[in-house]
This record gives C-alpha cells, sequence and structure tokens, in this order.
C-alpha cells in the first residue's frame, strides 16, 4: 500500500509540474503578445505624430521662404 501511494505522490508532483509549466508559458506568451501589440500601437502612434511636426516644419520654411 506503502509503494502505490508514493507512485501516486510521484505522478501528482510530476503532472503539477509540466501543468505549471504549461500555464506559465501561456500566461507569458499572453502578456509578450499583447506587449507587442501594445508597442507597435505606440510606435505608430509616435511616426504620425513625427509626421505632423515634420510636416509643420515644412510649412513654417515654405511660409518664411515666400516672405
Amino acid at each position: 500500500m506503502a509503494l502505490n501511494s508514493q507512485t501516486w505522490g510521484y505522478a501528482r508532483i510530476i503532472a503539477g509540474t509540466l501543468l505549471g509549466g504549461a500555464l506559465g508559458f501561456y500566461v507569458m506568451h499572453r502578456i509578450e503578445v499583447s506587449y507587442k501589440i501594445k508597442m507597435e500601437e505606440a510606435l505608430t502612434q509616435y511616426e504620425k505624430e513625427k509626421m505632423k511636426r515634420q510636416e509643420e516644419e515644412n510649412l513654417v520654411q515654405i511660409n518664411e521662404d515666400s516672405v
């Protein structure tokens, strides 16, 4: 009976380790994907603002040149 109980204990430890590792991997994967999406959106917003600033600078230069 003790051997059976010990075997069941080892099986639970191994199963818990595998399931815990899989769950941890899944959670970290989801966090990484959401972080990448958020950073891509921030980069897109930054590029839009940069283009807007460059267009404003070009307009100011054109206005100064024409005066």
